[in-house]
């Protein structure tokens, strides 16, 4: 029994370096941890969901850019000087998230590219159809707008709120931060608007004839 167990001690001691040397000859991945569990980055860029989320990102890249020009559209033809200021802040505020998400790109290692995303192009053309079909300098067009700019922002918050959770899944945490901060500000630009419109703009467009 002796000397079987001193086989069996010579036998692991001379097999472990073995062991060692074969895990130290091909390690060259990068591997990142998500919850707990290690992942190599580029699997991780070969799958579905990676290729979904940036599939994503150039949608809601797309959609930003398009919201910029329909910004200005609506600014024009808003009635009151609030709401007129809310596009204009809006407006620029829509650059800033632009900026971000080319950041978003740069941090997972991804070219920032627009791909065409027809729920924003529908929720824009119902806009300027709203714009055609009401009396200019009418307090029932700002009531309107303020609706079919909404409409944009539940669009945004959705995307980014499921692209933050994504991002947070995947181990992009600094890209999962900034789009936490646009979701936020889509969200209070969609608060500032309710605000507006429950102000005095519904109740000035009731008593029009």
């Amino acid at each position: 029994m002796a000397t079987k167990t001193s086989d069996n001690k010579d036998s692991k001691s001379t097999a472990a370096p073995a062991a060692d040397t074969a895990s130290a000859s091909p390690e060259k991945k990068t591997v990142t941890s998500v919850d707990n569990a290690k992942v190599d980055k580029n699997d991780m860029k070969s799958s579905p969901l990676h290729k979904f989320f940036v599939s994503a990102l150039k949608d809601i890249y797309f959609a930003e850019n398009a919201i910029i020009e329909a910004l200005a559209e609506m600014q024009n033809a808003a009635t009151t000087e609030e709401l007129k200021e809310a596009f204009e802040d809006h407006q620029l505020q829509t650059q800033k998230h632009i900026s971000r998400l080319e950041k978003v790109f740069k941090l997972i290692d991804e070219t920032p590219e627009q791909k065409e995303c027809k729920a924003i192009k529908g929720i824009i053309e119902e806009g300027q159809e709203i714009i055609k079909s009401t009396e200019e300098g009418s307090m029932t067009r700002d009531a309107a707008l303020i609706i079919a700019a909404q409409k944009v922002e539940h669009y945004e918050i959705a995307t980014y709120g499921g692209l933050a959770q994504l991002a947070i899944t995947m181990g992009h945490d600094k890209a999962a931060d900034l789009l936490e901060k646009t979701l936020q500000e889509e969200e209070d630009t969609d608060y500032d608007l309710t605000e507006i419109a429950e102000t005095f703009i519904n109740f000035d467009a009731e008593q029009e004839d």
